[in-house]
């Protein structure tokens, strides 16, 4: 199947269903979508970080410390946290990834979507979808930190970065 293809549930601004469209036609008009993002890290701590293909119909070659997506029409987030997981990671058998938070991402240029995070351990062995995946490693989060204003990041996952950061400070923890 074509992901231009797939069908997504759009929803208003308080994150409520009021129709569907194909992702093509969810991109191209800018309508109000879900998404999930999942920090994955390996039994060290340490966070995976990858670059997208160039062939992906949003923020083309541009690295990322989630692995994500959309959230299929009448799919849960958790669904589809597990889901999106599982496929970028290349593994099975993932422990059901644990929800942080959830906002609605705004880009400036109209386009907007509900974004919720999540984070998962995996301590297997990873092999990223090549269809979305040029590039990975795991690495420690000092070296992300180092790395921000050097890589071009994709400015959703960026912007979930940030807000995921203040959202441990808020709690104290890490």
């Amino acid at each position: 199947m074509n992901p231009a293809d797939e069908i997504l549930d759009i929803v208003d601004e308080n994150d409520q269903v009021i129709g569907q469209a194909p992702r093509g036609r969810v991109y191209a008009e800018g309508l109000r979508h879900r998404c999930v993002f999942i920090q994955a890290r390996d039994a060290e701590g340490r966070l995976f970080v990858h670059r997208r293909t160039p062939t992906k119909l949003v923020f083309p070659s541009l690295y990322d410390m989630f692995v994500g997506g959309v959230v299929g029409a009448g799919e849960s987030y958790e669904l589809a946290a597990l889901r999106e997981a599982e496929e970028e990671l290349g593994v099975s058998g993932l422990p059901d990834p644990e929800f942080l938070f959830k906002f609605l991402y705004e880009d400036g240029a109209g386009h907007s979507w509900w974004s919720a995070v999540y984070e998962v351990r995996c301590e297997l062995p990873v092999s990223p979808q090549v269809e979305e995946v040029d590039w990975h490693a795991f690495l420690p989060e000092e070296e992300v930190v180092d790395r921000l204003a050097d890589w071009e990041w994709v400015p959703d996952g960026l912007d979930a970065y940030h807000r995921l950061r203040a959202h441990r400070a808020a709690e104290g923890s890490r």
